[in-house]
């Protein structure tokens, strides 16, 4: 099998796999962007820490290294246009993204998502580069949290809704 032939077999298996979908955001003396990833999960909850893959090539991958203050927006079912707007689907430029869509400073001045599933602020405090992407471990410092909801995954090269069950939210609501 060729390099290629593995690749594309590791893309289709990826595709496989359902995963959250996310918008990274920052903000700070390189610039204001963010883009959508998959590639983010928890590392632990002592201290709370997530890790965040991005590719070497993008330019909001610098744009994060350089900042450090990054939020998590973890997105809702409904923000299926954010998602494409943030993974360079549609032809909008990063200040279009940003004003197509409701944001808040959040606690380091980085764009907080209104009405996301959950954003997680915190600064990167450490890099490790494998192959063309970086791993970015983020260091928690504050969350917020929706009680209500369905979320959004990424599935079958296609974003999907996925329905909270009603018996979750009734019981954060007590």
């Amino acid at each position: 099998m060729t390099n290629e032939d593995t690749k594309r077999r590791f893309r289709d298996a990826m595709a496989c796999l359902p995963a959250a979908v996310n918008v990274i955001t920052t903000d700070g003396p390189s610039g204001r962007c963010g883009l959508t990833a998959s590639a983010v999960c928890s590392v632990t909850d002592s201290p709370p820490t997530m890790l965040v893959c991005i590719n070497q090539t993008s330019y909001v991958h610098d744009v994060l290294r350089a900042n450090r203050s990054v939020c998590i927006n973890v997105l809702a079912g409904e923000y299926q246009e954010l998602a494409r707007d943030f993974a360079g689907m549609t032809a909008c430029a990063m200040d279009e993204r940003f004003a197509r869509h409701a944001w808040t400073p959040g606690r380091s001045d980085v764009p907080v998502l209104s009405h996301a599933i959950a954003n997680l602020e915190g600064t990167i405090v450490e890099l490790k580069s494998v192959g063309s992407h970086s791993v970015m471990f983020v260091q928690i410092d504050d969350i917020t949290i929706r009680t209500d909801g369905d979320g959004l995954i990424y599935f079958a090269r296609q974003f999907h809704r996925l329905a909270r069950p009603a018996s979750v939210s009734t019981q954060r609501a007590r």
